[in-house]
């Protein structure tokens, strides 16, 4: 199979180049030129340019078997980046009808069936709704739970408070490893049969305390605590942390979308009927590292 690759060497298409490149021609799609060696060492082929143009997608495009096609999270450096998402989201539906892309896996988010209070994954909501209107492409929407490494943004306050605050983690909190997001995505885009629409990938369930008891084992701290704040207190920490206020808005409104359950709604009737392999404990050991 002739297999184009978004995300560059990101965490989730490196894996899944390594993965493909065994079997099947693959293309990665990257904005940077530095990364084009890198890309041939794996044994893919390199395409460097932007998802920004949509003539250059659909020249990477044309005679593929199947297209991966994910969206940068660049919640920092984009103004608006609802407005990025479905700018990327109408070259992509652009390209694969002008290339007569037959095969779509796209990395959605948990969470994309809701149209409101879910911050950054309302960018995945819309992408999913442009992809459904396109005929003629077998489509598969993966919808990976909340990464891993989004714990990482807790470790400068573990460093400078001891513990981790947070406006949710009462309940369970389904996490991934990109591992098994590759996994996933690899399975479905070589599928022949039995293709889903959605499939949701979840590696681990914890709640915020247990998920602070494995980090904190990892760190040094055994009797490190997660506690739950307010909304406000949550944007008020998040703001005085230097993050645009915008940005803080979106991230208080998912966090809250987790702690309400309205977020993983839809991944408790359609759980996968075997989560990944790579547990919290396995992660800790990461968060360790870098600690």
């Amino acid at each position: 199979m002739k297999i184009i690759l978004t995300g560059s060497l990101g965490h989730i298409s490196k894996l899944l180049a390594v993965k493909l490149v065994k079997d099947h021609d693959v293309t990665v799609i990257s904005s940077a030129e530095a990364r084009q060696k890198e890309i041939e060492d794996l044994g893919a082929s390199p395409a460097i340019g932007s998802l920004k143009d949509a003539d250059f997608l659909t020249k990477t495009f044309k005679g593929a078997d199947a297209v991966y096609c994910m969206v940068p999270p660049n919640y920092f450096t984009e103004p608006n980046i609802l407005l990025f998402y479905r700018q990327i989201g109408s070259n992509y539906c652009e390209a694969i009808q002008r290339a007569k892309v037959k095969r779509v896996v796209h990395l959605s988010s948990f969470g994309a069936h809701l149209d409101r209070d879910t911050g950054p994954v309302l960018g995945s909501h819309a992408i999913e709704h442009m992809l459904d209107k396109l005929p003629e492409i077998v489509l598969t929407h993966i919808r990976p739970t909340s990464f891993y490494y989004n714990l990482n943004s807790f470790k400068e306050m573990i460093k400078a408070q001891g513990t981790i605050l947070a406006n949710y983690g009462a309940d369970k909190v389904p996490m991934v490893s990109p591992k098994d997001i590759a996994a996933a995505v690899a399975e479905e885009i070589i599928k022949i049969a039995d293709v889903q629409k959605y499939r949701y990938v979840s590696s681990d369930e914890r709640t915020g305390q247990e998920i602070a008891t494995v980090l904190g084992k990892a760190i040094g701290k055994p009797d490190l605590k997660w506690e739950i704040i307010s909304d406000e207190e949550m944007q008020h920490g998040m703001e005085a942390g230097g993050m645009p206020e915008n940005i803080a808005t979106s991230l208080v409104d998912l966090y809250a979308s987790i702690r309400s359950g309205k977020l993983a709604e839809e991944y408790e009737r359609q759980k996968p009927q075997k989560m990944g392999k790579v547990k919290l404990e396995d992660y800790a050991k990461e968060f360790a590292k870098g600690f």
